[in-house]
């Protein structure tokens, strides 16, 4: 007798302690259905439980050092890029030349040469003509 006694005692402190842990067991059901709400048999039903005291309680949870496990999952981070396409394009385009030109000599010994090539050939065709 004097156990369930003290099991009472400690369970009515424990809840005074800690208020949101029947607020949690109350409404453990209604939170697992979703953030917002749910789709019953292709109707929308909102939550048992306001979003404001949603809020509350999982504020309460959180400040007790518990987990919440009801967040829903986030979402992936938008890639798109703010600002103008063509500053992206001309800022790439100026990348592009900083870097051919510095290819720029070797660049233009290549084609000197190519073009030496094709005037010897040139003029050796021209002399097996002749």
């Amino acid at each position: 007798m004097a156990g369930k006694a003290a099991e009472a005692v400690a369970k009515t402190v424990t809840a005074f302690q800690q208020p949101w842990r029947a607020k949690l067991d109350k409404y453990r059901t209604e939170l697992t259905k979703g953030v917002w709400g749910y789709w019953e048999m292709g109707a929308w039903k909102p939550l048992g439980i306001s979003a404001r005291r949603r809020a509350m309680l999982r504020k309460e949870v959180l400040t007790a050092g518990e987990d919440w496990p009801y967040d829903p999952e986030r979402k992936a981070m938008r890639t798109k890029r703010k600002g103008h396409k063509c500053d992206r394009i001309s800022a790439e385009k100026r990348e592009n030349t900083a870097k051919l030109m510095l290819k720029m000599p070797q660049m233009l010994l290549d084609y000197k040469k190519r073009r030496w090539e094709k005037k010897m050939k040139e003029e050796e065709k021209a002399k097996e003509d002749k």
